[in-house]
Parts: structure tokens; C-alpha cells; sequence
């Protein structure tokens, strides 16, 4: 039967697949770049004050690294370092000035540069470019250096290449790789070695050099900022900037500027203030730079407060550079910058004669003009209308700047457009996010209908549901039972396969009807409907064969509605988390709400407990349930805080919030974890059962346990090279070592263990012996002679292979996770085993009620142990898995993700996974790495989902249908679980599209929420159609061929 759930998985994922995807393109859209070059004339720009320039970028450079008053309490390894800026411009104010800059979110590399480069705004969904950006195909201050003949020289950042492939002079581009974390130096000694000899050339034969430093950043990713190697690459570069100063010219302009900042622990990507607060400093070795300043200007100029200082800093915005430097160049400024002159530079003597303000006036009135035409112009093209609400308010700011001979008014105009196009671009097509948002609804209440109809024989035979004339009729035919359920289950079968042909065949009709209907309404209307051919037939695929399906469902589930649909399964944790998702204080501390779902869970097992006839069973629930629990709140304890839960939050993931080390506690218990983790699942979980037999005996005392402890050895050694505590000689040697020890997990994994369990994939072992009675005289001697064989393993035969296969994907995952990660990984461990055992024992329980309250109370001793007739061993039926006890596994594997050191966030974002198996950036390893790291802890809690289906199930009468059947029922309630989730957040980020936290909160929990979907749903299709399915091939090989006889004596092993 397993065959026949892969297709209602792969519909299930290619549902989800095309729901995100409509939704996606019409929330998550990028700018329109209009192709306009601003050309040259007298109009477009100003005299040239310098011939030359060089600008210096060192990644990740926070305003206080520079910042004369840093924030108190000053720290030792990153402030007062790179003290070159603050000690010239208090020498030299005329000539040198420090700003307090605005970068743009999101505060990743290539987005910045766009920004630097073309004065526009990156959008939301722009980020995911940063690993393979596209070319600058817009206008941009590099563009105009060429329109000008001018030769660019270029070292540092590869990202630089992949938006300006042709632009930088041959003989003069010094690329270096950029992904590589791991590597403090490289970078920054290439930039230095090819920078000093072209300033030293006394006929320079350049125009502008751009250098691009990675020292710092790197730094902050691996080592975090508060570390002494900190201190050691900002005094490099305070070096490099004192060799820059000696060497540079008269007529040239020095500009040093951080693309972004960096957080605590030293990442970036999102929004906070010291991911956005970069520094940029401004230096002319002689040209008058900084003009005298006046009561206009003071009016005119902004100043801010950094976060934790005293002082304010004159505060720009980083854009604000593209147009400054256009005009002190003499360049026409890009056509599609929003960016204002920065005053101070132009606050002289200007075209007309007046002194002050004049240069200012006149830079102004060309940056007011540049930005007006880029208006127009935009609001002329195929994405105009999204300016039509905001058009009167600009056009009546343009009026007051163009008439008025006050510069405040063309300043307001400048600022004014920023604003307006910060704001509008979040540009949303609502068409499309409502086909998404319906076919992500259709399709999970046709997850759901199928869920519902795969349960349906549980709630027909159920005894307590059932009247007396019912009960006695079930008992007179009893003889009759299993094949009664032999029927229902050839019935499942010829649902699944009349699903899958309605399914196949709706989703063609639907898809067509989607093509045609856009073609019609063009035709016969004269326009159009907004929607492509592609998505209209992809909605109409989607929405056909869900209908579909819910409709070849209802008609099976009808006459047992009131019974699917009892107070007492409805997943009210399910609704509760959903429904949270339209609160943003609910979403910034739902790592801290999932803790408390997850212990709520417990109580109906609890409730189950204390109504069990059998102490053992009492003792049994109860214990494992104190073990979840334990386990759940220690894996609450670890977490990394995201900046809206400041100062209610602190890190304890890393040792500290600005070191990214791992707590000292995590290094001295991470072995002795690691080694004991497949003991503990041997002894404590297979043992009981004793399935730890066969396959099991071979992987968990040895390979796996040698795997686990060198995964934390690699991490371990992460920890010693990042820390130097042999010094920095030893560095090359651990990086080796770290690398053969990955790879020696990795060879374990995919060489030996994974091929042992795929052609072994058994976990039983069979005794022969005599039988344990006595022979009385005159019984005949060959009858005495006959032995018993005992076949150890049977009660667990599907769960335990399946475990070991659950292990290999587990260790993978390990190796690719931190020390503290590691730690969690393995509670989450323990916490899935338990609450295997919790769901077993609860369902022993109940059928131990059921057979009390039936006209059989006999029945519990119908099995050889005496055991209650849970899983019975002579039908082949199984208690069905329940929404309640798939609840708690999609919680766990949620709060899994939140304690390994994640959020949804861009900078909690664990890069340097990516080098586990590579010192340096290298594809498609180090992607696949940091995927691992971010969603392998769902991933993994999904894959175990078969396990509620086969977790202490026998093999007899093979197949056991009942089972298989309960594994699909599983899947489909995990995935849709995680469906309702994604609708939720989906529906929270459409309806508070215009809310102030859109981009912040809403935005990236519902990409989160995506790609979890995605990862379930592959999880799932995995662990059904390889982990299930070959376990079924390697069981049939043993007891395919027994005969099905009803009554057969099993030898099963009791589990109370």
C-alpha cells in the first residue's frame, strides 16, 4: 500500500510548490529598474573638484568602529582601533568629515552595492540575489565613469564581477572569492598588495580605484566582534589607511564606508540599527572639503544618536553618496538615484556668486531635477499606478521646491521622494496573492479531507461509540472480523487509486480551463485579466484536482461527519498557533510560546494515564512524559534572541551575545552526549522491545556512536582554531584535521552505514530452542524433540530499521550543527523517542478501555503476552494515529529549529556551516551545508512521522495494510499541519501587507513558514518511499510468504 501513498505525497508537495509560488510572485515582487541613462551636459552636472578617486569598503564597517564618541562602555577590541578617521578630522575638520550612515535593509553585499553604485532602494526578496547576483543593467555611477572614458581599478569582493563583469580595466581587476568565512586575511593582503603599488605609481593611469575589504566582516561571521582578532584586523587596517593617506595626491578624494553594520554577534542581513548604522568617512589630503557652516545649514543637516552613545553624529543616508560623488567628479548623477546631496561638501561659493549656500543651491537643483525626471519617468511605465496615491503630494512638494528660492524646500522634495518610494516598494499584485492564498487553501482542506477519510474506519468500529444492538451484532460476528477488515482495507486501496486517476485527471481539465479562460477574456472582452496564461493554468491545476479530491473524500466520509468531527479532535493547538501569526508581539516571541504548546500537548496522554487499569502502563506514560518534558525545556534554554526581545532575551546558544562561541558548558558535556545518544536509543528504547537485534546491533554501538563524537570533534576543533588556544601556527593544521574528520563522517554515513541498512534493513533475531514444557511417560518422543523458535524483535520489527534509517539523515544534520546545536539535535532525540512511547502506551490504554466496555472483555489475552488488543496480531489492525499525537512532533520540530540557534531572520543565518567539509566556499556542498544547519532539525522531526504508524508494530499477517495505511494518515496530518501554518502567516502578510512591521515580521516568518512546508514535504516523501518502503522489501523477504492464517500463535516480546 505504500506504493500507492507516494502519489498523494507528490500531489501534496506540488500543491504546496505551486500555492507558494502564486502567492510568492504576487507579495514578494522586486522594482521595476528602468534601463534610463542620465546623460551628460552642462545641466546634468558641476565642474569637477577632484580628477581622481579611492574608494575603500571594508565589509561590515559599524559606525562606532570610526566614531570619535563611541558608545559607552567603550570596548577594548573594536572601539578607538581604527582611530586614523577621528585623529584626521580632528586635525583637519576643513578636509575630513565622519557621517553616521543609513544603509539600507536588506544589509547584505550585492544589495548594498546596487545601492552605493545607482542611489535606488533593493527591495525585500532582492536578498536571496546575494549568492548569485545579475548584472547592473541599470544607471549607476560605475556607468557613468565609463560613458566618460574613465579607467576603473578594482580589487577585492568577487560579488563586484557579478554586477560589473565589464566594466573595471583588465589589467587592473584583482578578484577575490568572498564566501569564504573561515579565511580572516586572504582578501584583505590581496587588496593591500595590488592597492600600494598603484597609489606609488607616480603617473597614475587610473581614474578611480575601488578596493573591497572582507577582513572585518569575516571576523564578525565567525569570531563575532567582541574578540581579539577583531582588534588585530581593524589595527591592519588602520595600517593600510595610514600607507593610503601618505601616498595619495593632491587632487584625489579618499572615501572609506562600510557597505552594512553588523549585529552583536557579528551577522547582518536584516534591519536593526547596528546592521544599518555603517561608516563612512570623507578625506581630501588638500582641496577644501568642508565648508563653513551657517544657521541654514545646521537647519538643514540631521544628526542621530548611535545606539548606546552619548552624542549625536551628523546622521545621511548611505545612497546619499551616489549623487555627492557624481557631482564632486563631475558626473551626471545615475537616473534612477533617490539620493540627496550631502551639504557640507557643497556649502560654497557657488555658479551665481552667492557665497554660503550657492554650490549647495546649484548641486541641489540638479539633484531635485534628476529625481523628478526619474519620477516621471517611472510613473510612465508598466508599474506606474503604484505612485498614483502618493502623485499629488510629490507634485505639490515639486511645485513649492521648483518656485521657492529656499534650498529647504528643494531638500524637502528629495526627501520627500524617498520616502514615498521606500514605502510604495512593497509592491504587492493582489490578483495573484489571492489565487495563491485560495489555492493554498483548497489544497490543505484536501490534505485534510484525506487525513479525515483514512481515518474513518477507527470511528465505525470503535465500541464506545457504538449502542448495545451494535456491540452484540460486532460480537456474534467476531469470527468474521478480519475479513470484514480485510474488505476495508482493499477499500483504502481502491480510494487511493480512484484518487489518484481524479486527481490526475482534474488537474488536466483544471489546468486547461486556467489557460483558456485569460484567452478568452481577452478575445471576447478586449482586455486583460491581469494574470499570465502560466499562473492562470498552474491555479486552475491546483484548484481542479483539489476540488477533486475533497469531493472523492466527502462522498467516502459521509455518514461519519459527527463522528471525524468531535470537540475532542478538533487540534485546538493547531488553531491557537495559526491564529497567533496575526499578532507581531506573538510572532517575535513564538520561540518562547512553543515550549508551553508543547507541554499542553501532553495532557490528554496524561488525562489517559490515570485511567489506565494496568500500573505498568501508568508508570510507563507518566515517565516518558517527565523525560518530554525535560527534554523540551532544556531545549528551550538554548536560544539566540532576535532584536525586537531586547533587553527581555539573552543568548545562550553562544557564550555570550557578541562572542559566537559555544558556553563553556556545551564543550564539557558535548562528547560524552554525542557517544551516549545511540547507547541511550539501543538500551533504554530498543532494548525494551528487544528490536535492537540484526541491523541495530551492528550500527548503534559502533559506526554511529564513532560518527557522532567525530561530528562534535570537527566543531571542537572549530573552537580551538577560532580561539588560537595553541596560536595561530596550529591554524592550518586544524583546519586539515577538521576536514578529514568531516569527510571520515561523511564516508561513514553514505559508505558504510547507509548501504548496510539498505541491503539489512532488519533489525530481528531468531532462536531456536526446545519448548518450555515437560514430557510425561508415554508421550511420543517426536513430539518432544520438536524446538520453539522465537523470533526476538517481532513486537517492534517495522519501527526499529526505520529508526536506524531516521539515524543516518540524523547524523548528517549533526555534523552540519554547532556544539550547542548538537546538544539540542540529541535531546530532540530522546524527546521523539519518548514521545513514541507516550502514544504507544496511551493507545495500549485505550484499547484496553475498549475491550472492557465491548460484549469480550476476554479479548485483551487474545495476544501471546496477554498484551490489550492494541495492535492485533491476528487481524493485522492498528489503533489509527490521531491529530493529537502528530501535534507534538510539529511543534518539536519547530522548537527544534528555534534551539539550534535560529530565528526567523535573515542574520541568524549560521554561515559558517557552510565550511565544514571545505575551508573555502564551494558548490553545491557549502549551500547544501547551511541548509542542513537551518532546516535539517524540522527536516529530521518530519522524516520520524512513519515511526507513529510502525513504532512497536508487528510484521504478521504481511502486509500489515493497517499500518501502512496509518503511515500515509500521518504524512498527510504533518504536512497539513504545517499547510495551515503557512496559511496563517500567509494570510496574516496579505491582510497587514501596508503594516508597519511588514518587512520585519510578517514578511520573513512567512518565508520561514514556506520553506519548512517544502522541507516537510520532502521529508515525508523520503521517509515513505525509501525509509517505509524498503523496510516493507527487507520484512516481505521473512514473512511475505507465510501463510495468512487468522489464529496464528505470534511470538511477540511484551513491552509492559
Amino acid at each position: 500500500m505504500y506504493l500507492k501513498s507516494v502519489p498523494v505525497l507528490v500531489w501534496v508537495f506540488i500543491a504546496h510548490l505551486a500555492s507558494i509560488y502564486l502567492f510568492t510572485r504576487g507579495f514578494l515582487l522586486t522594482r521595476l529598474a528602468l534601463p534610463d541613462i542620465n546623460p551628460s551636459s552642462p545641466n546634468s552636472t558641476l565642474p569637477p573638484k577632484f580628477s581622481r578617486a579611492v574608494i575603500l569598503i571594508i565589509d561590515a564597517l559599524r559606525f562606532d568602529f570610526i566614531s570619535p564618541n563611541p558608545p559607552e562602555p567603550v570596548s577594548p577590541y573594536y572601539h578607538d582601533v581604527l582611530s586614523l578617521p577621528a585623529k584626521l578630522t580632528a586635525a583637519h575638520p576643513e578636509r575630513s568629515a565622519i557621517f553616521y550612515a543609513f544603509a539600507d535593509p536588506p544589509t547584505t553585499t550585492l544589495q548594498r552595492i546596487k545601492g552605493i553604485t545607482t542611489g535606488s532602494l533593493p527591495t525585500f526578496v532582492d536578498m536571496g540575489s546575494n549568492f548569485g547576483g545579475q548584472s547592473i543593467l541599470e544607471d549607476s555611477i560605475i556607468q557613468q565613469l565609463r560613458n566618460a572614458n574613465k579607467t576603473i581599478a578594482f580589487m577585492g569582493d568577487d560579488t563586484w564581477m557579478s554586477v560589473f563583469p565589464t566594466s573595471f580595466a583588465p589589467n587592473m581587476t584583482h578578484p577575490f572569492d568572498s564566501f569564504n568565512v573561515e579565511d580572516l586575511h586572504t582578501v584583505d593582503n590581496g587588496v593591500t598588495q595590488h592597492l600600494i603599488p598603484l597609489l606609488s605609481d607616480p603617473s597614475p593611469k587610473w581614474d578611480l580605484i575601488l578596493g573591497h575589504f572582507l577582513g572585518v566582516d569575516h571576523v564578525g561571521h565567525r569570531l563575532g566582534p567582541s574578540h581579539p582578532t577583531m582588534t588585530q584586523k581593524l589595527l591592519q587596517m588602520n595600517d593600510v589607511l595610514t600607507r593610503v593617506v601618505d601616498l595619495l595626491d593632491d587632487d584625489t578624494l579618499l572615501v572609506l564606508m562600510g557597505d552594512h553594520g553588523m549585529d552583536t554577534r557579528g551577522d547582518h542581513g536584516g534591519d536593526g540599527e547596528l546592521e544599518t548604522g555603517a561608516g563612512v568617512w570623507v578625506y581630501s589630503k588638500k582641496h577644501k572639503l568642508v565648508h563653513t557652516r551657517s544657521e541654514e545649514y545646521e537647519e538643514l543637516a540631521m544628526f542621530k544618536t548611535f545606539p548606546g552613545a552619548n552624542v549625536p553624529h551628523r546622521h545621511i543616508q548611505q545612497i546619499d553618496l551616489v549623487p555627492t560623488l557624481s557631482l564632486l567628479l563631475g558626473l551626471p548623477i545615475p537616473f534612477n538615484n533617490l539620493g540627496s546631496v550631502i551639504l557640507e561638501f557643497f556649502w560654497n561659493e557657488g555658479r551665481n556668486g552667492n557665497s554660503q549656500r550657492g554650490g549647495y543651491e546649484d548641486a541641489l537643483k540638479i539633484n531635485a531635477n534628476q529625481i523628478k525626471r526619474y519620477l516621471d519617468t517611472y510613473r510612465a511605465s508598466s508599474a506606474g499606478g503604484e505612485l498614483d496615491a502618493d502623485w499629488p503630494g510629490i507634485m505639490t512638494s515639486w511645485e513649492q521646491a521648483s518656485s521657492s528660492k529656499s534650498v529647504g524646500e528643494k531638500y524637502a522634495f528629495t526627501r520627500n521622494a524617498l520616502e514615498v518610494c521606500r514605502a510604495m516598494w512593497a509592491q504587492f499584485d493582489v490578483v495573484l496573492m489571492g489565487l495563491g492564498l485560495v489555492a493554498l487553501v483548497v489544497s490543505t482542506l484536501a490534505s485534510w479531507a484525506v487525513y479525515l477519510r483514512l481515518g474513518v474506519k477507527k470511528e465505525k468500529t470503535s465500541a464506545s461509540e457504538q449502542g448495545k444492538e451494535t456491540q452484540k451484532k460486532q460480537a456474534r460476528e467476531k469470527e468474521h472480523d478480519g475479513e470484514d477488515q480485510d474488505q476495508d482495507q482493499d477499500q483504502d486501496e481502491a480510494y487511493l487509486t480512484t484518487l489518484a486517476i481524479d486527481c490526475l485527471r482534474w488537474a488536466v481539465l483544471g489546468g486547461a480551463a486556467g489557460i483558456v479562460f485569460p484567452i478568452f477574456v481577452e478575445l471576447a472582452f478586449q482586455r486583460e485579466i491581469g494574470v499570465s496564461i502560466i499562473n492562470s493554468g498552474l491555479f486552475g491545476t491546483v484548484t481542479g484536482s483539489s476540488l477533486a479530491i475533497i469531493f472523492r473524500s466527502w462522498l467516502s466520509l459521509s455518514g461519519n461527519i459527527k463522528t471525524l468531527f468531535k470537540f475532542n479532535s478538533l487540534p485546538i493547538p493547531l488553531v491557537l498557533h495559526t491564529l497567533s501569526f496575526m499578532s507581531n508581539s506573538y510572532t517575535f516571541w513564538e520561540d518562547k510560546v512553543l515550549p508551553f504548546l508543547l507541554i499542553t500537548t501532553l495532557l490528554p496522554s496524561l488525562l489517559t494515564a490515570l485511567s489506565s487499569p494496568l500500573p505498568r502502563l501508568r508508570n510507563r506514560i507518566l515517565i516518558f512524559s517527565l523525560i518530554f518534558a525535560v527534554c523540551v525545556r532544556l531545549i528551550a534554554i538554548s536560544t539566540v534572541c532576535r532584536e525586537e526581545q531586547q533587553p527581555y532575551c539573552h543568548v545562550t546558544f553562544y557564550a555570550s551575545s557578541a562572542i559566537t562561541s559555544p558556553p563553556g558548558v556545551v564543550l564539557f558535556v558535548i562528547m560524552p552526549v554525542s557517544l551516549g545518544l545511540s547507547a541511550v536509543a539501543k538500551t533504554v528504547f530498543l532494548g525494551r522491545s528487544k528490536s535492537d537485534n540484526g541491523i541495530a546491533n551492528i550500527l548503534l554501538p559502533s559506526v554511529f556512536p564513532i560518527a557522532l563524537g567525530l561530528s562534535s570533534a570537527v566543531w571542537v576543533l572549530e573552537w580551538v582554531e577560532s580561539s588560537e588556544v595553541f596560536g595561530t601556527e596550529w591554524g592550518g593544521s586544524l583546519r586539515l584535521l577538521r576536514t578529514v574528520f568531516a569527510w571520515a563522517v561523511v564516508g561513514l554515513v553514505l559508505v558504510v552505514a547507509a548501504p548496510l541498512w539498505y541491503l539489512i534493513p532488519i533489525s530481528l533475531k531468531i532462536d531456536a530452542g526446545a519448548p518450555p514444557t515437560t514430557t510425561s511417560p508415554g508421550t511420543n518422543t517426536n513430539v518432544a524433540k520438536k524446538k520453539e523458535v522465537t523470533v526476538l524483535g517481532y513486537a517492534n520489527a517495522f519501527g526499529s530499521p526505520y529508526l536506524i534509517f531516521w539515524f543516518l539523515s540524523f547524523i548528517l544534520i549533526y555534523l552540519s550543527t554547532q556544539l550547542t546545536g548538537q546538544v539540542v539535535l540529541a535531546l530532540g532525540a530522546i524527546a521523539t523517542l519518548s514521545l513514541l512511547e507516550i502514544v504507544d502506551s496511551t493507545r495500549d490504554v485505550r484499547a484496553l478501555h475498549r475491550a472492557f466496555e465491548g460484549t469480550n472483555p476476554s479479548s485483551i489475552l487474545s495476544s501471546s503476552t496477554g498484551a490489550p488488543n492494541n495492535k492485533n496480531t491476528s487481524t493485522g489492525m492498528v489503533a489509527d494515529v490521531r491529530f493529537q499525537e502528530i501535534t507534538p512532533l510539529a511543534l518539536l520540530g519547530l522548537q527544534l529549529f528555534y534551539g539550534t540557534g535560529h530565528q526567523a531572520t535573515i542574520p541568524s543565518i549560521q554561515w559558517k556551516s557552510g565550511f565544514v567539509l571545505t575551508p573555502s566556499l564551494t558548490y553545491p556542498l557549502s549551500p547544501l551545508l547551511v541548509i542542513l544547519n537551518t532546516f535539517g532539525p524540522t527536516f529530521l522531526l518530519a522524516l520520524s512521522t512513519p515511526l507513529l504508524a510502525l513504532w512497536n508494530t508487528p510484521p504478521l499477517p504481511f502486509p500489515p495494510r493497517s499500518a501502512l495505511r496509518n503511515t500515509l494518515r500521518a504524512s498527510i496530518g504533518l504536512s497539513t499541519y504545517f499547510a495551515t501554518l503557512l496559511l496563517g502567516s500567509a494570510m496574516s502578510s496579505a491582510w497587514l501587507r501596508r503594516h508597519l512591521m511588514v518587512w520585519k515580521v510578517f514578511a520573513p516568518r512567512f518565508m520561514l513558514a514556506a520553506s519548512t512546508v517544502v522541507v516537510v514535504d520532502l521529508a515525508l516523501l523520503i521517509g515513505v518511499s525509501v525509509g517505509v518502503g524498503r523496510v516493507v522489501w527487507g520484512l516481505k523477504r521473512l514473512f511475505g510468504a507465510m501463510p495468512d492464517i487468522r489464529n496464528a500463535r505470534a511470538a511477540t516480546v511484551s513491552r509492559f
